[in-house]
């Protein structure tokens, strides 16, 4: 994993006794990797991240994980809204789904694996909380989208993926969906639609289409089980 030091002045200090338990992983979502960067680095533009994963396998480097980058804004996942004062945010080089998006490189994931694997080495951060950008802030966001290859992660460590699995719900989903970790009213103002969209992005890409169905259902039923 080759590191290069790319410093980002926007960060503040963490709330206090805050413990680092999620890992958000991102695209960039611009045209090139130059303009990715340029933007963490930007005061003006008050977004960063704790690195980001270039294409080529590179890692910049841009905030210290002690320290709160600012990378999912509005967010919410398992009853806490505050996600960016809980996690570490990875981007990784896409120009995502408005500027054509496309695969993730091998040089790209096996570096990701790596550093998520050193990340999670130095934090106590459970495997269903390493979680993509559409997942905590559904409806706003569709990163890392659904050509990210959560199941290879998972095998690697990093994550999780449902096992193929007989259990059913026995809940409504949005109920499920809630007790796994997302946001629904009250608690936010996503639609169902939206949070359903983000699962399957994450969890079934084969068809994200927003409607519930039995692969879904059983998809999260296997990670209930297993949480």
């Amino acid at each position: 994993m080759r590191l290069v030091d790319c410093r980002s002045p926007n960060h503040d200090a963490r709330p206090s006794g805050a413990t680092i338990d999620m890992l958000v992983l991102h695209y960039t979502g611009m045209k090139t990797a130059d303009e990715a960067l340029a933007r963490l680095c930007d005061p003006q533009a008050k977004v960063s991240a704790h690195y980001t994963v270039g294409t080529d396998g590179r890692v910049y480097v841009h905030v210290a994980e002690e320290r709160r980058a600012w990378h999912a804004g509005v967010s919410f996942w398992a009853g806490e809204a505050n996600v960016n004062g809980r996690s570490i945010g990875i981007e990784l080089v896409n120009p995502g789904h408005e500027f054509g998006y496309v695969p993730f490189t091998e040089a790209q994931i096996a570096a990701l694996i790596e550093l998520c694997g050193g990340i999670l080495s130095r934090h106590r951060i459970p495997s269903e909380r390493v979680l993509g950008h559409s997942d905590v802030a559904p409806g706003r966001k569709l990163d890392p989208g659904e050509l990210f290859p959560w199941a290879r992660l998972a095998k690697s460590g990093i994550g999780v993926w449902p096992r193929t699995s007989d259990h059913r719900l026995a809940e409504k989903p949005e109920i499920a969906l809630v007790r796994y970790g997302y946001g629904l009213p009250p608690h936010t103002d996503v639609s169902l639609e939206a949070v359903i969209t983000a699962f399957q992005r994450h969890f079934r890409p084969t068809e994200v289409n927003g409607r519930w169905d039995e692969e879904c259902d059983r998809a999260l039923a296997a990670l209930l089980t297993k949480t």
